[in-house]
């Protein structure tokens, strides 16, 4: 298989998955739970999820490990476990993964904030990030995705923490309707601090939905940097107990079209976004 980064250099538009967790708990996952305790209590539920999204046309598939930092699996009783969770998690999606598709070893922030506005230090959350980084590392990750930051200080120990993998470094932050991160990070600030810390791909998932993504993209793609645009099916809403995304999967491939137009290089979804959000947006971008 082509590496990731020769084929996006080549100019290939590449499309990622959607949600996992979301997924997950349409098969029983329940709030409160830990979605990476299911890598190894549940792999055929995992798998599944990952099969569905390969049908759909995603050329990478990204793990289920997103909380898979000790820090954050010390809220279960589970941070003895980061090697085997995080590890699981990397194989179950190369068994479905085969020789066509990346997988891309999802790594999220630890959940605590750093110094001086939290308690952790830099050094304890970057030993936590080099213990993941290393377990995906080891059990075959493609690349690592480091998604969901909005604290510059927190994904630079992340990238310092994965650099020594080897493997290509995906960052992408989450950003408002006003264009910055909740700590008041600007895109263009986000993309230049990403770059000269030896991120591979720059880019933004998550957020308020893809309309409101789209100025973050034509911002970091201006830069001549490989991006990628992951937003949410639009905003949560509750309908009589049940969340509910509003972005259809037509809403979403229109979308994808424009961010591709805009610079980006991989695109895909965040929370709400399902195998037929993928498939929708496959089809608009591979046409």
């Amino acid at each position: 298989m082509a590496d990731l980064l020769a084929r996006l250099q080549f100019g290939e538009i590449l499309v990622s998955d959607g949600a996992m967790s979301t997924m997950l708990q349409g098969q029983g996952l329940t709030s409160g739970a830990c979605p990476e305790e299911w890598n190894v209590s549940h792999p055929d539920a995992v798998k599944s999820v990952h099969k569905a999204y390969i049908e759909s046309g995603s050329d990478i598939i990204s793990t289920n490990t997103f909380g898979g930092n000790p820090l954050k699996l010390q809220r279960y009783g589970l941070e003895s476990q980061v090697k085997e969770l995080n590890g699981a998690g990397v194989r179950l999606a190369k068994q479905l993964a085969g020789e066509k598709v990346f997988v891309a070893a999802s790594i999220g922030p630890t959940g605590h904030l750093l110094e001086p506005l939290g308690e952790l230090s830099i050094e304890d959350a970057q030993a936590a990030f080099k213990s993941q980084s290393e377990a995906v590392a080891e059990a075959g990750a493609d690349a690592i995705l480091l998604e969901t930051f909005f604290d510059i200080t927190e994904i630079e120990a992340a990238v310092n923490a994965a650099l020594p993998t080897g493997l290509p470094i995906i960052c992408t932050m989450t950003f408002d309707a006003n264009g910055r991160t909740i700590m008041g990070v600007d895109a263009a600030s986000a993309a230049r601090a990403l770059v000269e810390m030896g991120a591979n791909v720059i880019g933004t998932n998550c957020g308020m939905g893809p309309e409101a993504m789209l100025p973050i993209v034509e911002t970091m793609a201006a830069s001549g940097v490989l991006v990628m645009a992951q937003p949410n099916a639009g905003l949560p809403e509750v309908d009589h107990g049940e969340t509910k995304y509003s972005v259809t999967p037509e809403m979403m491939a229109d979308y994808a079209q424009r961010f591709v137009a805009a610079g980006a290089r991989i695109v895909g979804g965040c929370c709400g976004s399902t195998p037929d959000h993928i498939a929708a947006i496959s089809r608009a971008v591979k046409k």
